[in-house]
């Protein structure tokens, strides 16, 4: 069972940049595809963001399409998440999460880290 250990949240300005990443405790994390979700206070858990296994295919929520970026390294077994000109709509504890259907992004997820809080101030 693969383990997931996100990091680089904070306080950040509206406007400004954070990058998130996500390493896993596997060597095998090239058969998952990785996908981002976050959890907005009193929210429920909605998708932010996927990427399949090899980087070629990646899928994005509407709200974000223009400001973030997902990506992997498969040689560092991590996932990260470059988000930019953040709003205080932004925040929310940032979830990274890996589905073994690894071509497919719009798969189920079948394991999830603990996430990192983002907070973006007005």
């Amino acid at each position: 069972q693969v383990q997931l250990d996100e990091s680089g949240g904070g306080l950040v300005q509206a406007g400004g940049s954070l990058r998130l990443s996500c390493v896993a405790s596997e060597d095998t994390f090239s058969r998952y595809a990785m996908k981002w979700f976050r959890q907005a206070p009193g929210k429920g858990r909605e998708f932010v963001a996927a990427i399949n296994w090899s980087g070629g295919r990646m899928n994005f929520t509407d709200s974000v399409k223009d400001r973030f970026l997902i990506s992997r390294d498969n040689a560092k077994n991590t996932l990260y998440l470059q988000m930019n000109n953040l709003k205080p709509e932004d925040t929310a504890v940032y979830y990274c999460a890996a589905s073994e259907a690894a071509s497919d992004v719009t798969a189920s997820v079948d394991y999830w880290g603990k996430g990192t809080l983002v907070t973006v101030s007005s």
